[in-house]
């Protein structure tokens, strides 16, 4: 039996403005992108709260790494943005929309930023313009986002963005930089139904 149920499929943008910002997919073939990668994702602060299952940790696993996010967006199952700044075009950080589940039209959504651009803003911002791409023309009906208890800083973002607390998961993610040992995680939600968060 075919479900009638509407199922999401994002299909990517070429890119998205808005807030000061310009997100277009990452191009695993560009040098400076897998710079940019490699750097966000060996960042300190970025692995005190984050425990990738496979590190990156020289240019040609950068490149690995955005090709199998390439090869999601492909399969329609997410999309990773770079994240710069709209009129310089300086890169800034990372926001993915990923873990795509169609059926129930739910995702999950993720991001960094670049030392040298934190305290302006960006993961707001990139994350208002994202969500809103995501719960609207990208067909999804929920947003997740997940932070390890005790990052207050993306507590604050996500409630500003509108993500909503929705608890706390136990065990959810793998401690800082290990992977036999766990730690617990505040889930947050925003739905297609709530009200638009204000602009920042």
């Amino acid at each position: 039996m075919v479900s009638s149920h509407p199922r999401a499929r994002l299909r990517p943008p070429s890119g998205l403005r808005g807030h000061g910002l310009f997100l277009r997919p990452w191009d695993p073939e560009s040098a400076a992108d897998a710079e940019t990668w490699l750097r966000g994702i060996t960042d300190p602060e970025f692995r005190r709260w984050n425990t990738p299952l496979r590190p990156v940790t020289d240019l040609a696993g950068a490149r690995e790494s955005l090709r199998a996010r390439a090869a999601q967006t492909a399969d329609g199952a997410g999309v990773s943005f770079h994240v710069a700044d709209a009129d310089s075009g300086t890169a800034l950080g990372h926001i993915g929309v990923t873990e795509i589940r169609p059926v129930l039209r739910c995702g999950r959504v993720g991001y960094w930023v670049l030392p040298e651009a934190r305290g302006r803003g960006v993961a707001t911002r990139a994350l208002l313009l994202a969500a809103g791409w995501a719960l609207t023309d990208g067909g999804l009906h929920r947003l997740e986002l997940e932070h390890a208890v005790g990052h207050t800083a993306s507590c604050r973002i996500a409630e500003r963005c509108g993500f909503l607390p929705e608890g706390t998961l136990r065990g959810a993610m793998f401690a800082a930089g290990r992977h036999d040992a766990y730690r617990d995680a505040h889930l947050h939600a925003r739905l297609a139904t709530d009200a638009v968060p204000p602009g920042p």
